[in-house]
């Protein structure tokens, strides 16, 4: 591993996974499509190419990756009702599809990419059929959002297959910056406020740190991972906020007093991911 593509390098996840490679050595390319005086500013300080490109178009995918011996793929809308449903469907499949095919072009190493914990059945209208929920509670994509995630791990696994190259998908939970955690407390009140993710988050240091293991973890073929926090990001017990919501779930295993509901278990055997932060380090939890 020599240089990663970025691409969403500006946005709030991809400014902390640029950083996080600078950080341990790794040279990077950024690549967004939303490139502000102030960003190029930020990421010339940094030493960093920034280069503007439109993944919906082929071409400028594979020259914004043309140099780079991997790709972390960010770049998408990034959630379920920012714009028309269709419009959020056709525009991510574009990209990742571009993004994808740009890489098994250029021969990279290996594809990490941004999929997504609406793919497992979020925001639980109807609820999990168990818990802690893990990689295996899918595919049940309520939007088109969610659907553009599990076409883009659809596309991953022929791909990966024709061209030999890993594809590591991350199904991120909710990405909260220590910014973030100050409004915290503002959702302890009422338990049904976060149970569309099963009141899962994760700090994007650790999904950086994510990013940085899913490079060189030893895997073949295309594989997701579930990437959340250790916690919840509630005050209260994790079996107790599960049995208050959703009575009918039914716990597979014995979980810690404020342990996840986001089974992180295979990433954690896999990629040896072992989240480091919490909002509890950041915000009095009494």
């Amino acid at each position: 591993m020599t240089t990663v593509a970025v691409t969403g390098a500006t946005g709030k996840t991809g400014r902390v996974v640029v950083t996080g490679l600078l950080e341990h050595g790794i040279d990077v390319l950024a690549v967004d499509v939303a490139v502000s005086a102030a960003a190029r500013a930020e990421f010339d300080a940094l030493g960093v190419p920034l280069t503007r490109a439109d993944l919906t178009d082929y071409g400028q995918a594979v020259d914004a990756l043309a140099g780079a011996d991997s790709v972390i793929h960010l770049a998408n809308i990034p959630a379920p009702g920012l714009a028309p449903a269709a419009h959020t469907l056709t525009t991510n499949t574009a990209m990742n599809d571009n993004v994808f095919l740009a890489a098994a072009r250029l021969k990279l190493s290996r594809v990490v990419w941004a999929s997504s914990e609406t793919t497992l059945g979020l925001p639980f209208d109807v609820p999990p059929r168990y818990a802690p929920v893990d990689e295996d509670h899918y595919p049940y994509p309520t939007t088109t959002y969610a659907l553009s995630k599990v076409a883009g791990e659809t596309t991953a696994a022929h791909i990966a297959e024709w061209s030999g190259i890993p594809f590591v998908a991350l199904r991120l939970s909710n990405v909260h910056t220590p910014e973030d955690y100050a409004r915290v407390p503002g959702y302890w009140a009422d338990a049904r406020s976060r149970r569309w993710n099963l009141w899962g988050y994760v700090d994007a240091r650790d999904v950086a740190a994510a990013c940085r293991q899913a490079l060189t973890a030893p895997v073949t073929g295309a594989q997701s991972f579930v990437i959340a926090a250790a916690d919840t990001i509630m005050n209260r017990p994790s079996a107790e906020l599960l049995a208050e919501v959703f009575p009918g779930v039914r716990l597979t295993r014995e979980i810690g007093t404020y342990e996840t509901l986001l089974g992180i278990d295979r990433a954690r055997e896999v990629l040896g991911y072992q989240p480091q932060h919490s909002w509890r380090d950041a915000v009095d939890a009494t």
